[in-house]
């Protein structure tokens, strides 16, 4: 093996932009992101559908769905007596 070749793994700070600071060893310098396992949305459980432009909306009124839907919506509403 070629000696001198390798980079430097030395400890490393990694920061997130919510706070969250990770000590590990890297061959980088100190590192900055945006997004990490702590505030990722999969990971968190907090994932959420995202209706971009009414895309939901207009794929339910296409097929029918929305008539499906209130009628459904409907029926749970009127109380059972």
């Amino acid at each position: 093996m070629k000696a001198d070749i390798h980079p430097k793994y030395t400890p490393t700070t990694i920061r997130c932009a919510c706070g969250n600071i990770t000590e590990t060893r890297s061959t980088l310098a100190d590192l900055h992101v945006e997004i990490c396992s702590r505030c990722h949305p999969f990971y968190t459980g907090k994932l959420r559908l995202v209706d971009t432009a009414g895309r939901v909306e207009r794929f339910r009124r296409k097929y029918g769905l929305v008539e499906a839907q209130e009628a459904q919506d409907a029926q749970t509403a009127e109380p059972r007596g």
